[in-house]
C-alpha cells in the first residue's frame, strides 16, 4: 500500500502548506497512508470510538478553542488517549499559538506536531490534492505517452516497433511529448489514469541513429508536458498479413492498467506506412466519440438505409 512518511511530508510540502515542526521529531518516520484528513470535532467533546487513527489529525481555531477551554484533567485524558493511537500527526492551522501541555504530548509520545499558516480550508483542500496523488496507486509502464490535440495517447508494442520514431513525427507536428520509454502510470479516483516521465530520462527520448535526444532542448517548452490524463493506448504489431485486423471500427478492444480500462487500438507498422498520422487520426477520432459522434456506428446505419432503401425498391419492382 503507497504511503509517505510525515518527514517526506515535510521536505516535499512543507513550504507550499506553510508547515513547521512545533514537537514530536522522533515521530518524523511515522507513515500517513490515507489521503483524507480528519477535523476531531465532536471527538474532543468525549466520542473517541469515532476518531479515523490512520489520519491526519487537523486542529483549527474552534478545536484549539474548545481544547484550552477544557477542565485540565479531561483535557489531559484526553490527550493522553490519542497518544495510544498510531496517529500519523496533528497539524495545527492558521499559525495559532500552541500550548506547552500539546507539546508535551507531542514529544512524549513522539507524535509528530506541525503547525501551518493557512486557514484550516485552504490547508485542508492543498493537503489532500497532494496525498490524493502521492498515495494513488501506480505502476511502471514499458512505452511512450504523448498529448495530441489534449487526448492522452499510451503507445507501445515490442521493442525496436517503433514507438519513439512515431512519437518523434508527432512532435514535429507540433503536439507533446509527455514520456518516452517509461512511463509512470497512477489512477485518480475513481477510475482516471495519469501518466508522466520518471527520473533523469524525463523529456529525454532514444532514437536508434541518432542515440539520446533532449525534446525540451531540440523542439522548446512547449513541445513536452509534465503530467497527461491517458485517455486511448494504442498498440504497434508488425504486418502480419495473415492476421485480420480490424477495418471496419467495431472491435472495442480495452487495455486493463489499475483496474481501469483504456480503449485499445492495434496498429499495423509496415514500410510506408505513417504510423503517426494514424494517431494523429485516432485521437480526432476519440474527439467525435467524446462528443457522441462514432464514424463506424454511423456509416452502418447509413449503411443500413442505403440496403433497406434498395430492398424495398427492390420489392416494389417485382410486384
Amino acid at each position: 500500500m503507497p504511503s509517505i512518511t510525515v518527514d517526506a511530508l515535510l521536505k516535499e510540502q512543507g513550504k507550499l502548506l506553510k508547515l513547521s515542526l512545533v514537537g514530536g521529531r522522533n515521530g518524523l518516520n511515522r507513515e500517513i497512508r490515507e489521503s483524507q484528513i480528519q477535523k476531531p470535532g465532536l471527538i474532543l467533546t468525549g466520542f473517541i470510538s469515532d476518531i479515523n487513527s490512520d489520519r491526519i489529525q487537523v486542529f483549527g481555531y474552534s478545536e484549539m478553542r474548545y481544547l484550552r477551554n477544557l477542565p485540565l484533567k479531561h483535557r489531559k485524558n484526553l490527550l493522553n488517549h490519542l497518544a495510544t493511537l498510531p496517529i500519523p500527526c496533528v497539524i495545527v492551522t492558521k499559525g495559532l499559538r500552541i500550548s506547552g501541555l500539546l507539546k508535551e504530548f507531542a514529544e512524549n509520545s513522539n507524535i509528530p506536531l506541525l503547525r501551518s499558516t493557512l486557514s484550516s480550508s485552504v490547508f485542508i483542500d492543498n493537503i489532500i490534492n497532494f496525498l490524493e496523488d502521492r498515495l494513488a496507486p501506480s505502476t511502471l509502464f514499458h512505452g511512450g505517452l504523448v498529448d495530441v490535440l489534449g487526448i492522452g495517447i499510451l503507445i507501445f508494442g515490442k521493442s525496436g516497433i517503433g514507438k519513439s520514431e512515431s512519437a518523434l513525427d508527432l512532435i514535429s507536428r507540433g503536439y507533446r511529448l509527455v514520456a518516452d520509454d517509461v512511463v509512470d502510470i497512477w489512477r485518480k479516483e475513481p477510475s482516471t489514469l495519469f501518466g508522466q516521465g520518471t527520473g533523469v530520462i524525463k523529456y529525454h527520448m532514444e532514437v536508434r541513429g541518432l542515440g539520446i535526444i533532449n525534446i525540451r532542448d531540440i523542439f522548446g517548452i512547449t513541445a513536452i508536458r509534465e503530467k497527461k490524463q491517458i485517455d486511448i493506448a494504442v498498440k504497434l504489431v508488425s504486418w502480419d498479413p495473415e492476421t485480420d485486423y480490424d477495418r471496419l471500427g467495431f472491435s472495442e478492444e480495452v487495455l486493463t492498467l489499475l483496474n481501469v480500462e483504456l480503449p485499445l487500438l492495434r496498429i499495423p507498422v509496415s514500410p510506408g506506412r505513417s504510423v503517426a498520422t494514424i494517431i494523429e487520426v485516432a485521437a480526432r477520432n476519440h474527439i467525435l466519440k467524446i462528443m457522441g459522434h462514432d464514424s463506424a456506428l454511423d456509416f452502418a446505419k447509413h449503411l443500413d438505409k442505403v440496403i433497406l432503401l434498395n430492398q424495398t425498391g427492390r420489392k416494389k419492382i417485382s410486384e
